[in-house]
């Protein structure tokens, strides 16, 4: 007897789908029409948040699972849970820079760009 992974796991359409069930103009709804750009593990790496008028550049450090992933539901969800971030550039008057830390769920996360600090040099 075989089984599949999309038993297991939600498909990238299952994630859309649950995302887009959400009401129109809240974050979910809109990230269910941005694609997945960023496949590997976040933590540490310089991320760009998606789909705002501002620009937040954060790092990911720790992850914190959704409630309830303990339970055996299936399929799991694809990109659960949220990670604890440093804003590390901003222009949004709520997230400044300079030890503020954000809570960013991991659908947003994987939705972003990487970003990159090339071409900076330290100050003389």
């Amino acid at each position: 007897m075989g089984f599949t992974l999309s038993a297991l796991f939600e498909t990238p359409e299952q994630e859309a789908a649950r995302l887009a069930a959400a009401p129109e103009g809240s974050k979910n709804h809109d990230l269910s029409l941005l694609p997945v750009t960023i496949r590997e593990w976040p933590q540490d790496l310089l991320i760009a948040l998606p789909g705002t008028k501002h620009q937040v550049v954060v790092v990911p450090f720790e992850f914190w699972p959704d409630a309830g992933t303990t339970d055996e539901k299936r399929p799991r969800r694809r990109y659960s849970g949220s990670w604890v971030c440093a804003v590390v550039h901003s222009n949004h008057p709520d997230y400044p820079v300079g030890g503020h830390r954000i809570l960013v769920p991991a659908a947003e996360l994987a939705r972003g760009a990487r970003a990159s600090i090339e071409g900076t040099r330290p100050p003389a």
